[in-house]
């Protein structure tokens, strides 16, 4: 179901304000009630819009009535201290509607939350697609399963007698086992779901503990939203089947309304989270209304592909990051560009890196994720977290087999190098010095001044290694120390001057 705690963090992007809250903001709210004064029916609901009325103080009094657990009220914040003790008084939480908003546009949020985002514990989902699950099962006699486009289980029957070892592992798991996609695949079920609105019946397959099934498409036009499935030792006949036909298409229309209320939460998390990643001055109210925790954060910039065709899994990846895995979900997203970056709270790398690896493993197999794992910060450093996830994202084109999450932690250094590389790259490197003048007299005389150099440097002037590097006498190297002097100015008893050759000799340096 969905809670008032929900509520309130989904309607603050709207700009709606928690007055005061006498319940407990894990109350569930299953309808909705809109104040008419021409109404002379006794109203009752959980939450109580309070279009019109005269006063906040007889906005909570009509909304006690009603037995509501909260009400809206047109005002801003702070409320008046009599419609606060009324609150308290008849245990109400009450919400301000900002005078700049429509009562319109206010409802038509709550009722999407409120009557087409209900929720069970297997995730978004209205609570009835349940209940067809199990209408459908009583009119076919047998048990039924919804899935979406990727296996994973929407809804299922209460009928158990009867179910196979392949059902309960997909109850248990959320998700079909991959044994039975594999066979699936090769019987060619998911081609017939991709092009056929036509039941089909899959054999059984007893090695993989699999009876009989029918199994149906469910779609939105020619999109394809999920599937439902059918125990049966034998195809069923025409009228159950018609029954299944018509049953998709039901089946269908819940499935928008549910996407439609978890498109409407994502855009309002995207939107907060956005506001986190580019600073603001109320950070911590945002993360009041995200519902994370005060304290420390990593920020994970994600990317997925499929072969060479960047960015096309990417929407999947968004929608898997918001839908969280099992009954919870740690970080807050947003889709930017061909990016997702969520905010997660702690400290510990090694959970960042559980977290990307959650989101890879629930992709199909053909996709590819990079990720970059910014260091902890505080909620005022997010910005210049955002900033060095997305550099350790950069580091796998120059770093490819590094794994699918690099973090900052560990590779400050190549960061550092890489943006010391675009400064040079926009002109803002010295175009003239030592280095600058060896480079140009080894590309003119053939020499090997600029390698011999730089293994010096490298070994911090230990002759013995520089020349065992080069492969050389350690005679050759004071041999090509002073002639160096004779082309330019090195001054190698300097140490700032060795660290400014360092630095520059590593950022000309093409990456590996």
């Amino acid at each position: 179901m969905v809670t008032l705690d929900r509520l309130v963090n989904v309607l603050g992007g709207y700009g709606v304000r928690l007055c005061c809250c006498p319940v407990s903001r894990e109350v569930s709210l299953r309808d909705v009630v809109v104040h008419d004064p021409a109404e002379s029916r006794e109203l009752r609901g959980d939450v109580f819009l309070a279009v019109g009325a005269d006063s906040a103080r007889a906005a909570v009094g009509l909304a006690a009535a009603a037995r509501a657990s909260v009400v809206l009220v047109r005002g801003a914040a702070p409320l008046e201290p009599e419609a606060i003790a009324a609150a308290e008084a008849g245990g109400v939480a009450v919400l301000a509607v900002e005078p700049e908003v429509s009562w319109g546009a206010i409802a038509g949020v709550v009722y999407g939350l409120v009557l087409e985002g209900r929720e069970t514990e297997s995730g978004r989902g209205p609570t009835d697609l349940f209940a067809l699950a199990d209408s459908l099962a009583d009119a076919l006699g047998s048990t039924v399963t919804i899935e979406d486009q990727l296996s994973r289980v929407l809804a299922y029957s209460s009928l158990q007698h009867g179910a196979d070892q392949v059902r309960l592992e997909t109850i248990l798991g959320r998700r079909v086992p991959e044994r039975a996609r594999g066979l699936f695949e090769r019987r060619g079920v998911f081609a017939h779901l991709a092009e056929s609105d036509e039941p089909l019946f899959v054999k059984a397959a007893p090695e993989h503990g699999l009876t009989g099934r029918m199994v149906v498409a469910v779609r939105a036009g020619r999109e394809s939203l999920g599937s439902i499935w059918v125990e049966c030792e034998h195809p069923l006949d025409d009228a159950r089947r018609a029954v299944l036909r018509d049953s998709s298409r039901t089946v269908g229309l819940h499935l928008l309304r549910s996407r439609a209320s978890a498109d409407l939460e994502r855009q309002v998390e995207s939107d907060l989270v956005i506001r986190l990643l580019e600073g603001t001055p109320d950070a911590a109210s945002v993360l009041s209304r995200l519902g994370l925790p005060p304290g420390r954060f990593r920020v994970i910039a994600l990317q997925a592909h499929i072969a060479e065709e960047r960015h096309a899994a990417l929407l999947l990846a968004f929608e898997r990051a918001t839908t969280g895995f099992g009954w919870s979900r740690p970080g807050r997203s947003t889709l930017f560009s061909n990016t997702v970056y969520t905010v997660l709270p702690g400290e510990d790398v090694t959970a960042a890196r559980k977290w990307v690896g959650a989101i890879g493993a629930a992709l199909p197999a053909q996709v590819t994720v990079v990720a970059g794992i910014s260091a902890a910060a505080a909620v005022a450093e997010l910005p210049a977290g955002r900033q060095e996830a997305d550099e350790c994202v950069a580091l796998h084109d120059v770093r490819p087999g590094t794994g699918a999450a690099i973090a900052y932690d560990e590779s400050w250094d190549d960061i550092l190098v890489l943006r010391l590389r675009a400064a040079a790259a926009a002109g803002r490197a010295p175009a003239r010095g030592p280095i600058s003048d060896l480079a140009r007299h080894d590309a003119a005389h053939g020499t090997s001044y600029l390698p011999t150099l730089r293994a010096w440097l490298e070994t911090q002037g230990d002759l013995a290694q520089a020349a065992e590097r080069l492969g050389v006498h350690p005679n050759t190297i004071r041999y090509r120390l002073r002639k160096m002097d004779e082309v330019t100015t090195l001054q190698l008893d300097v140490p700032a001057k060795r660290l400014a050759m360092i630095i520059e000799l590593a950022v000309s340096d093409p990456p590996d």
